[in-house]
């Protein structure tokens, strides 16, 4: 018991320390997978129910944040945006048909943006988005942006294998009548240099990640950091947390730095 308690003593002084440090700087991309009522028994914790998902707009609004897509980031990067005071990006990986049904009602009340990214080998199956839906998703003003072809893990993979992963999502879907697709999500949000610089190669301009953390306008825009929006158990207070947790993720990474 008294290992216990000097342990819990030494992670709540750790946890203090690291509140009274100064706000680091940068803006979180939010990671949400689906937004129904009715998500598979699998796939529970990544589902955000349609009243919780509004929630947190409401709370995000109240804050006064201001969406963006990623093209518009680099925009911003480039000199040729300016932006907003409080940015924050919110992404859908794997592109479920409840984006179209369910989150994109809510968005557009909002008046918010948002990036989604699709497996483009899926579109049309059971449960995934209709290239159709894509297509009407992009035209009312919600980047699209590649999950690969078949959603495998990429790390690990060689050769033409890895390339098509990379980039037959992209030549798909804009050759299907999309916008030219600038942006890419790792599968499982696990990447390497030699995998970040294929993306850059293929044309993407802009990458999202699994890392925790918080994003400048000098980050690398191949590894951007989110932090992962699951099904909550605590309401908006677990939201809460988890915005808390990525500024959390930059005060220990600046930390460890000195």
């Amino acid at each position: 018991m008294r290992v216990a308690g000097a342990i819990f003593l030494f992670i709540a002084i750790i946890f203090s320390i690291l509140l009274l440090l100064p706000t680091p700087e940068g803006f979180p991309i939010l990671e949400y997978h689906m937004v129904t009522d009715n998500p598979p028994i699998d796939a529970e914790v990544y589902n955000v129910p349609p009243e919780e998902f509004a929630a947190q707009l409401d709370y995000l609004q109240q804050k006064g944040y201001t969406t963006l897509t990623l093209q518009e980031f680099m925009r911003a990067k480039h000199g040729k945006l300016t932006m907003p005071d409080k940015p924050i990006v919110l992404t859908f990986d794997d592109g479920y048909a409840n984006i179209y049904t369910e989150m994109l009602p809510i968005l557009e009340a909002h008046g918010m943006k948002a990036v989604v990214y699709v497996i483009s080998n899926e579109l049309g199956k059971d449960g995934y988005l209709t290239l159709e839906q894509v297509k009407d998703l992009q035209l009312r003003g919600v980047e699209i942006g590649s999950h690969t072809a078949d959603h495998l893990a990429l790390v690990g993979l060689e050769g033409e294998f890895l390339l098509n992963q990379v980039r037959n999502s992209k030549i798909y879907l804009e050759w299907s009548g999309l916008d030219t697709i600038y942006s890419f999500s790792y599968p499982n949000g696990a990447y390497n240099s030699e995998l970040a610089e294929l993306v850059k190669r293929e044309g993407y301009l802009t990458a999202v990640t699994g890392d925790v953390g918080l994003n400048t306008m000098e980050s690398n825009p191949y590894t951007l950091k989110r932090v992962h929006i699951r099904q909550p158990t605590f309401g908006i207070t677990e939201f809460k947390w988890r915005l808390l947790k990525a500024e959390l993720a930059e005060k220990i990474s600046l930390a460890l730095r000195f």
